[in-house]
């Protein structure tokens, strides 16, 4: 079937004044036959199924239902795998595919046929969907999933998840068709620094049960170990190895990943990476005969990072068992995923890739929360990809918005249309208030400017107010004003929102932020109309007036300056707190100061027309380096961090600017190797003139640069820091922090 009839079927029925049921559900089945015809879910059903499928996670799910179970009810509910006497009539109907299942719908009875035993799992999980508003819609369903293995990877930098929160992501999966959940969080000591080392019993028990979890919902729980920033090419650390994986199968870990990435030097060996996995593979994987695929994350893992001339992927590619799935995020580290992608990585690797999709993990936009659609990756790689996973940001709940797409997506790549998505996501991420999140999510899509070049689409529906208002037309200004009005009421329904705590605890600064920007926007609106005016007070309120309005933009604008570099209002690794970015701010920046130009050239006044507030400024020949924000702590300055290995330019340099001059106390900053102080010169502008100040290591061992004691009590305007080493360092930006006084 055509899987257009599927959408001008749905089209159809909304049109006769009901929602099509078979519209709740996500993904998207791949083919529907309805019938036009949708009736009360029964309060009482009789489950017809082999005595197995009356017990385990696939009866568990069912039980989710509102029905009860009854022995005899006039509505029954079938169901079986291919194979079995329940279903062995519907044998022609079960698509002949791995986790496919078929489905019918009737006012009588509800058959669900799978493929196999998960895909029996996921007829469940479709008539769960379809019935999320008590009611049922007569139809025949068939259906699978277009890529193998789909999910997601902890794969970011900084706060891990709670335990929680991966408990609510793995039933999430479970609900939405993902089968797949990679553990590998780069904060996660045990993974990465400590991974020789078993875990603690109380992180260990944590583990078994999150592999528990995923197991009831029908996901493989992959857990990753992260070797490669110490590890010996010798049969020590190699059994080292091996030792952790074992401990992690006698918890009950069937799926596991090699990560090698963010590292150089030795541990970034193709042969010997090669070597490595194959020897897990032969000795553990296929001994065990009850693991999963093995993963491989390589070092070069995107096409700006690859060298042809050096054959590290086609070593890979060569050497590496065939049954091993390596990692892909495209053709750079944050990058949509398309055909040419595919065909240039699946023919050095000679496999088909394994996508790690970075989206919409924010950890290289800190200052930002992502609340977009997922889109952008071609329709048409379904049968070039052996897994799909995205990696998300430390914010679990909020993640749960893009997330919802990638697992459309994933399964039903032609049908996939992330707009319609993107509405039926926050619906089911907060039912309660879902147009109070849709409309300050309006407003958290894009990433802002970043080091990876990769933007979202924002404020599309802004764009013709916008234009109408910058060039004076006050009706578009009065609409800009409502849109304002608009975010503000969002912000407060949205603070005041109890039914779901976690996603209101995650995006509350931006909230918070949020209201600072409507109000800002009021009183730009207004300013804009006062600005022509010859009186100065335009009103009949003695408070109300240009330059009163003036006054509280700028206030605003302060505000909003404070709410990004307020610590205690922050989360722990955000370095602030960015909110409409993109059209919006911008927008309301460029009218203020139009209104302040305007009434400057009308009263002979000099109000200051600069709109951003930001009293520190970076700069950097360096390009990995050249986006990255700054935020303030009381009087420490901190520039976040980057998570990728920094190629340093020979003579790159990194500026920071003050506004005013600032003097200092100390000053450190973290390049993530040893010695490496020897290669740089630290230098700040007093007077006009640059002043070197010496940089040391406190011991061999300590990555940390300490400056010298001359520079505490000096006042200067800018610092840099350049490579004066005559070549490329590699190296990590892991802290920088300068304490004022």
């Amino acid at each position: 079937m055509n899987k257009k009839v599927l959408t001008l079927g749905l089209m159809l029925m909304a049109g006769m004044g009901a929602t099509a049921q078979v519209s709740l559900v996500n993904p998207v089945p791949q083919e529907v036959t309805a019938q036009a015809a949708i009736f009360e879910a029964p309060a009482q059903w009789t489950i017809n199924a082999d005595k197995k499928h009356l017990t385990g996670y696939i009866y568990d799910a069912l039980m989710t239902a509102s029905p009860e179970a009854a022995k005899k009810a006039d509505f029954k509910v079938t169901l079986g795998v291919r194979g079995e006497g329940k279903v062995s009539k519907y044998k022609k109907n079960i698509p002949a595919k791995s986790e496919g299942y078929f489905m019918k719908v009737t006012d009588k009875e509800v058959v669900i046929a799978g493929n196999d035993e998960k895909g029996l799992y996921y007829g469940v999980q479709t008539l769960l969907g379809m019935m999320n508003e008590g009611k049922l819609e007569a139809c025949t369903i068939t259906d699978w999933p277009d890529v193998p293995f789909r999910g997601t990877v902890e794969g970011f930098y900084g706060t891990p998840w709670s335990h929680e929160a991966r408990k609510s992501q793995l039933e999430f999966y479970g609900r939405n068709k993902m089968n797949v959940y990679i553990y590998g969080p780069k904060d996660d000591p045990w993974h990465r620094d400590k991974w020789r080392e078993p875990y603690p019993e109380v992180e260990a028990s944590r583990i078994a049960e999150l592999v528990n979890v995923a197991k009831a919902n029908g996901v493989n729980f992959y857990w990753a170990i992260h070797p490669g920033v110490d590890i010996k090419w010798n049969d020590q650390d190699r059994d080292y190895l091996m030792a952790k994986l074992e401990v992690m199968y006698q918890l009950g870990v069937r799926s596991f990943a090699v990560f090698f990435d963010d590292i150089w030097g030795e541990g970034a060996k193709a042969d010997k990476q090669a070597a490595l996995l194959n020897y897990i593979d032969d000795n553990f994987v296929q001994v065990k005969k009850d693991v999963a695929p093995l993963i491989l994350c390589p070092t070069e893992y995107n096409k700006s990072w690859a060298n042809d001339e050096k054959g590290y992927l086609r070593t890979l590619g060569k050497e590496l068992n065939k049954g091993i799935e390596v990692m892909w995020t495209g053709n750079s580290v944050v990058a949509c995923i398309d055909k040419p992608t595919m065909e240039w990585i699946n023919e050095r690797i000679e496999r088909k890739g394994y996508i790690w999709l970075n989206f919409p993990v924010n950890d290289f936009v800190r200052d930002h929360i992502l609340m977009g659609p997922a889109y952008g990756n071609g329709l048409d790689i379904a049968t070039d990809v052996s897994g799909f996973v995205s990696n998300p940001m430390e914010y679990a709940e909020t993640s749960k918005i893009s997330l919802y797409g990638i697992a459309d997506y994933c399964w039903n790549m032609e049908a996939y249309d992330y707009q319609s998505n993107w509405e039926k996501s926050l619906k089911d991420i907060l039912p309660s208030n879902h147009e109070a999140l849709r409309t300050f999510a309006l407003y958290n899509k894009d990433l802002g400017p970043n080091g990876h070049g990769f933007r979202r689409e924002e404020g599309d529906e802004l764009k013709d107010i916008v234009k109408a208002a910058l060039e004076g037309d006050q009706y578009a200004v009065a609409m800009l004003n409502v849109k304002c009005n608009e975010l503000e009421i969002a912000c407060d329904i949205l603070l005041n929102e109890k039914n779901n705590p976690q996603l209101i605890h995650e995006i509350r600064p931006w909230v918070l932020q949020g209201k600072n920007i409507a109000a800002y926007g009021r009183a730009v609106s207004l300013m804009s109309m006062f600005a022509p005016m010859k009186e100065n007070n335009a009103s009949t309120s003695t408070l109300i007036n240009f330059e009163n309005l003036y006054q509280q933009a700028r206030s605003l604008q302060k505000q909003m300056f404070d709410l990004e570099n307020n610590s205690a209002m922050r989360h722990p690794y955000q370095i602030g707190t960015k909110v409409a970015t993109k059209v919006m701010l911008p927008t309301l920046n460029k009218l203020f100061a139009q209104a302040t130009e305007k009434y400057n050239e009308i009263h002979g006044t000099e109000l200051n027309t600069t709109a951003e507030y930001n009293p520190y400024k970076l700069t950097s020949t360096v390009a990995q380096l050249a986006l990255l924000p700054i935020k303030l702590n009381g009087d420490v300055i901190e520039i976040t961090p980057s998570n990728e290995v920094i190629n340093w330019q020979a003579g790159g340099e990194l500026v920071l600017e003050t506004e005013t001059s600032i003097t200092f106390q100390g000053l450190d900053f973290n390049f993530g190797v040893n010695n490496v102080a020897q290669h740089f010169r630290f230098e700040i502008l007093v007077n006009g003139a640059w002043k070197e100040i010496a940089l040391m290591h406190y011991r061999d061992t300590d990555p940390v640069i300490h400056t010298g004691n001359e520079l505490g009590g000096q006042t200067a305007t800018k610092l840099r820091i350049t490579n004066k080493s005559g070549v490329e360092q590699q190296v990590y930006f892991k802290n920088f922090r300068l304490i004022r006084r």
